[in-house]
């Protein structure tokens, strides 16, 4: 069967966006907070908008903003600080009420400016949701009744419950007030003068962020983990203190020796700070307000405190064990395919885009200017990402002796037929009474042939298991899939990639510049057993997977007829 794996326009827009989105995250959010700047989180949504909002003005796609959230709230794994799933979906949010508004309104002033405010105000929304969340609704009560309490000590006729929470919706609305002219003036600039800056690598740029932190993700875990979560928070509402205690110390203690590093959360001085307020809020209210004793507003108080440590820690190793290649696996199978392949590209460009993030300072002092240059930016790399997706890799997949390179003859001979150019080799198998002996190699330009592999040869030649490698043979496939030697063909052949080419020998450095020589279509054959290795060690994106124990050859010719056309 057919699988075809390519990213769409609108997801490679929304991984530029998202990505410039996350940078700004990343390094202004750090700086920001290690900072303790006032409103930061604001700043940081107000960044977000202004992104949004300036990029909307070059690129009109529909669903265009809710994807570039979504990129950029899954990027924001990638900070340096705490990772929980808060900050993730206020960033998703923020941009679908922007996009929920220039759909509505349309793409106007109006619609930019009520969804930046709309966006603005979940920050606000969200963390009152958190906190009830968090320590569940008593947190509601203990508010009212505090400020119940202060109405009644101050003498003040009217209700004060509601008055913070106006106020601080005023200042919320103001922000993005601002937010959506500075996003509407920078993409009117950009759209008078688009600039001709291009994106900086930095010396030290490297394709792909890799996880050095080993882990072993299990499915059963992530059950478990849910099914703890759920337990808890039962046992938190329907019984004694003395049951729930115990049984949350257990599973915190569980997750300790499971996850070291999801316990740094725990560590923060916030936490606990927020721990001694709630449990001496809860017990002087209880006290106090709701005439009960000391103790038992202690014991609410403790509660609400082990009901945050749940959410927050029980959250952080699910999102651990989301990581699970499983799962990304099982997305790419479902019409969810597209995300997978644009976070590859948006972590591929991340380190460029951070390096092209300006300090805070500069920013304040002339925001308007310094967004219109960096977004400006947009549509080169647009056209640099297209380019470079612009290669198709079909992988003719199947077991050994299944029969991939006899198939691979018959594409080439239509191939040719069609007045395709087609380079490379085909490795075929040397059989002497009912043994195979060795591989020869057939240039499919040439077809001239020489031995490659052979199970007798020199001792001094190098093994690739039980044969023997020629040199000769060797150097004539290398010199076949030299690039300079290609430049002409739409299709390179290599028969086949596996094992040695993931451990980076034989025809592994010749494969690795023909995909960066973006100069032709690829068609490998590749062992089953080997396919996401051989994606995962190239980050090939877009590519085609054709079984051979089902390959209909007209198949795989008409999609290259197909990208012939483009």
């Amino acid at each position: 069967m057919n699988k075809n794996y390519q990213i769409d326009d609108i997801w490679i827009k929304a991984s530029i966006i998202g990505t410039i989105w996350a940078a700004s995250e990343i390094v202004l959010g750090s700086f920001l907070h290690n900072l303790k700047i006032p409103f930061s989180s604001n700043i940081l949504a107000g960044i977000g908008i202004v992104i949004l909002i300036s990029t909307s003005h070059i690129w009109q796609d529909k669903g265009l903003l809710w994807r570039s959230g979504l990129i950029c709230a899954l990027m924001k794994t990638m900070s340096p600080s705490a990772i929980i799933f808060g900050p993730m979906i206020a960033i998703f949010c923020q941009a679908m009420l922007l996009e929920l508004s220039t759909k509505v309104f349309g793409k106007t002033i109006i619609g930019f400016i009520l969804g930046a405010i709309f966006a603005m105000t979940w920050n606000l929304f969200q963390k009152i949701i958190n906190f009830i969340i968090l320590y569940g609704f008593n947190i509601v009560n203990i508010y009212k009744d505090l400020l119940n309490l202060a109405q009644k000590e101050l003498n003040i006729n009217f209700d004060i419950v509601w008055l913070p929470i106006v106020f601080l919706i005023l200042v919320y609305s103001i922000f993005g007030f601002i937010a959506s002219i500075v996003g509407i003036k920078v993409g009117q600039n950009i759209v008078k003068q688009p600039s001709t800056t291009k994106f900086i690598t930095p010396n030290n740029y490297k394709s792909k962020p890799q996880n050095t932190q080993k882990f072993d993700y299990s499915i059963i875990w992530l059950i478990l983990d849910v099914i703890l979560i759920i337990t808890s928070l039962l046992l938190l509402n329907f019984t004694s203190w003395a049951v729930w205690s115990i049984v949350i110390l257990l599973t915190i203690l569980t997750w300790k020796i499971r996850y070291k590093k999801e316990f740094q959360k725990l560590a923060k001085p916030q936490f606990w700070i927020y721990f001694v307020l709630i449990t001496m809020a809860t017990a002087f209210v209880i006290s106090k307000v709701q005439s009960d004793n000391l103790i038992n507003g202690m014991i609410a108080g403790i509660q609400m405190n082990f009901r945050a440590a749940v959410i927050i820690l029980g959250f952080s190793v699910l999102g651990r064990e989301l990581y699970n290649p499983k799962i990304k696996d099982f997305f790419m199978r479902t019409s969810f395919k597209q995300l997978p392949l644009a976070l590859e590209l948006s972590f591929q460009s991340l380190p460029m885009m951070i390096a092209n993030i300006p300090e805070f300072k500069v920013i304040a002092k002339n925001p308007i200017s310094v967004f219109s240059e960096m977004i400006s930016q947009i549509e080169s790399r647009l056209f640099e990402i297209k380019r470079e997706q612009g290669k198709h890799v079909f992988i003719i997949s199947g077991d050994i002796g299944e029969g991939k390179t006899t198939h691979i003859e018959k594409i080439v001979e239509r191939l040719n037929a069609q007045n395709i150019s087609v380079g490379g080799f085909i490795s075929v198998r040397v059989v002497d009474n009912g043994e195979t002996i060795g591989y020869d190699i057939i240039d499919l330009s040439t077809k001239t042939r020489k031995i490659f592999l052979r199970k007798n040869g020199n001792e001094n030649m190098e093994n690739i298991g039980i044969f023997k490698i020629f040199p000769d043979g060797m150097n004539f496939g290398l010199d076949i899939l030299d690039v300079s030697k290609n430049l002409k063909n739409k299709i390179v052949v290599i028969d086949e990639i596996g094992r040695f080419e993931i451990d980076d020998k034989v025809w592994a450095k010749s494969l690795d510049n023909l995909i960066k020589s973006q100069k032709n279509h690829l068609l490998i054959a590749v062992r089953d057993i080997f396919i996401k290795d051989v994606i995962a060690k190239w980050s090939i994106k877009n590519y085609s997977i054709f079984k051979v124990s089902d390959l209909n050859s007209s198949n795989i010719i008409d999609s290259i007829l197909h990208l012939q056309d483009k």
